[in-house]
């Protein structure tokens, strides 16, 4: 199958699928004055999008504070477009949330209007997942399909068929991190990303190993077809990012010679 034209997905002015990666900084705070906290940091370096991160967010189980909060983050972060995740603990997160109250969540957050972008766990119950995306869609807003494996890294086989499944499950974003055992596991990762991107992908991608073996995924995976990466101002969300000024760095060195 031939590759296909990409879909790129633009929110705030921000065009995620083509030219350089784009970075992405997670929000991990507790509370709203830590948040408040971390809005201030990144807003010194303006990383291209911002992540919160709610399932470090202390009253996640109360709904009310969620939007209020994400509404109080849409103002502070100044123009920057805020993705909204609610990362759980199977899938590397601190969430432990069943899959009704989960869609109920993203679906309040998408309502309220005060999220550019959604992150939703698509091995989640299929008709919770279904129903998020349609909520997001019905509003506007675009859904980013994610799989984490933090057991290590699945054939390469599978990994392009979760992405496909993630495709055809209508996601405007295709996501997958695994971890790598081996440099062999990174390599397998990144063919994954050149195959599901030159032949079945028609939307953007992103993928990474994590950790420090990982690392060279976040720095090069433009070149094999991921779309975005991920940085830290702080503190980090998941093994292996490092400073958002420092993958810029290098991200710049790569356009050039790209």
């Amino acid at each position: 199958m031939a590759g296909k034209a990409i879909r790129t997905v633009t929110v705030r002015g921000v065009t995620i699928g083509e030219g350089s990666p784009k970075v992405i900084a997670p929000l991990t705070g507790s509370s709203p004055e830590q948040l408040r906290s971390q809005v201030d940091a990144l807003l010194d370096v303006r990383p291209d999008l911002a992540e919160w991160r709610a399932d470090h967010f202390a009253p996640l189980s109360d709904t009310a504070a969620v939007t209020a909060t994400a509404r109080e983050l849409t103002g502070r972060l100044a123009g920057i477009p805020l993705l909204f995740t609610c990362r759980t603990r199977a899938e590397g997160g601190q969430a432990e949330i069943d899959d009704e109250a989960y869609g109920e969540l993203n679906t309040a957050v998408i309502r309220s209007g005060h999220a550019d972008l959604v992150d939703v766990e698509y091995r989640r119950a299929s008709g919770v997942v279904r129903r998020i995306v349609e909520a997001a869609h019905g509003h506007g807003v675009p859904v980013i399909a994610s799989n984490h494996d933090f057991s290590g890294t699945p054939e390469k086989d599978e990994i392009v068929a979760r992405l496909r499944e993630m495709q055809e499950l209508g996601a405007d974003i295709c996501k997958i991190a695994v971890m790598p055992r081996s440099a062999a596991d990174v390599l397998t990762l990144l063919d994954a990303t050149r195959t599901m991107h030159e032949e079945y992908a028609d939307r953007p991608l992103i993928t990474m190993a994590m950790g420090g073996l990982g690392l060279v995924s976040r720095l090069a995976g433009r070149v094999f077809g991921s779309a975005a990466t991920f940085g830290m101002v702080g503190t980090a969300s998941a093994p292996g990012q490092i400073d958002v000024t420092e993958l810029r760095t290098v991200l710049e060195v790569l356009d050039r010679a790209v």
